[in-house]
């Protein structure tokens, strides 16, 4: 690392290894903070987004519509920040059709995602946001990735280091805690998660997330474990009762600056940017949640008095709401799912492509897949 980089009393301390290493060592939350007006005015617009989204999410007839759907983009969107190509459809025909990994390249990386996005947040209602839940979740993102030497589950044990691609330790952009120091600072990380604060809820938010990456705990996963981190508080803490607020969209969209802000505060204690930057991608996001979310339940609403025109069966109904938690359907997830006969099941497929709500998007004879275009449209559709 550049150590002059690194200014004293900034946001925490440098530390030299035996090897010769600089590593860098974050100091404890919560740090001195100075609010300016502008940074109070964009807390204030965040604030409003959300608690905006919060009042949707409470009125929704059935907000199990719309989860499904919305993990599975965040899934796609935050692995896409790491390098991986799998797209939202990609994931979708994966689910559905039952594919191999190796048909769908990155694939597996982002269904992780979605287990372990899923199991956090139910995992929440038994146990606290804590290092060992954090643990259990990255065990999912990582499982059958061969990537044993990364350790899915456990804390690493030896130094890693960020940086472009081929540098050392020596050279390394940013150097996070050695193990021994790591171990320390996630006691300390830990125990503020339980901690009472002052802060606004948001703000929290925001350190906390940059308090995991410095500290990078984990040999691999680290930014999607992080990202999904703000999920999770988000719904742990009550601000949001339905996970419908993600940000890897704005992330991807910003990487240079969201990368370069965490660094500065590492290397100069610059808090009000970084803050700013979280805060703007709240409200960002929240305001794309609300829009999407608008659009998603016009369009239920038009399929479902579309279907009750034709008269359709309580069954059909179920079938056109679960396409909104999963856009892509085959005969034989129909069948198992709500437990009817393949031939139900077809019947019914063949009157949601002759109201126009579904397609044939294989062109085969067997193992057919069928996708409503319109609400993958809605999904897919850029921030």
């Amino acid at each position: 690392m550049r150590t002059t980089e690194f200014v004293k009393n900034g946001s925490g301390r440098l530390v030299k290894s035996a090897q010769g290493y600089w590593a860098f060592v974050p100091n404890p939350l919560e740090p001195q903070l100075n609010f300016s007006l502008s940074l109070i005015q964009t807390l204030s617009e965040a604030d409003r987004a959300v608690s905006e989204l919060a009042g949707i999410a409470r009125t929704l007839p059935n907000p199990h519509l719309l989860i499904g759907s919305f993990v599975r983009r965040e899934a796609v969107l935050s692995s896409r920040i790491e390098g991986t190509r799998a797209s939202f459809s990609d994931l979708l025909f994966f689910e559905a059709a039952n594919l191999r990994v190796d048909q769908v390249p990155d694939v597996r990386e982002v269904a992780n995602y979605v287990k372990a996005l899923e199991y956090g947040l139910k995992r929440l209602n038994s146990l606290p946001l804590s290092l060992r839940l954090i643990k259990e979740i990255h065990s999912l993102l990582l499982e059958g990735l061969q990537s044993e030497i990364y350790t899915p589950g456990e804390f690493r044990r030896s130094q890693n280091w960020i940086g472009p691609p081929g540098c050392t330790l020596m050279d390394a952009t940013y150097v996070p805690p050695p193990v021994e120091e790591m171990n320390g600072a996630l006691d300390k990380f830990e125990k503020y998660l339980h901690a009472q604060s002052q802060l606004p809820p948001l703000i929290r938010m925001a350190l906390i997330h940059y308090q995991f990456e410095a500290i990078h705990p984990f040999l691999d996963g680290n930014g999607r474990m992080g990202r999904l981190l703000v999920t999770l508080l988000l719904c742990s803490e009550g601000i949001l009762t339905q996970p419908l607020l993600y940000l890897s969209a704005y992330i991807e969209q910003n990487r240079n600056e969201y990368y370069h802000l965490l660094l500065k505060v590492s290397q100069t204690g610059a808090w009000s940017e970084w803050i700013a930057f979280f805060l703007n991608a709240v409200a960002t996001q929240a305001r794309d949640a609300i829009q999407r979310t608008d659009h998603l339940l016009d369009l239920w609403q038009r399929y479902r008095e579309k279907m009750r025109q034709r008269k359709a069966s309580a069954l059909l109904l179920q079938i056109v709401d679960d396409l909104f938690a999963q856009p892509v359907i085959t005969n034989p997830g129909i069948t198992k799912k709500l437990s009817i006969t393949p031939r139900s099941a077809q019947l019914n497929i063949d009157k949601l492509i002759a109201a126009g709500l579904i397609e044939e998007a294989t062109g085969q004879r067997r193992n057919r897949v069928y996708v409503a275009q319109e609400i993958l449209t809605i999904i897919e559709a850029q921030s």
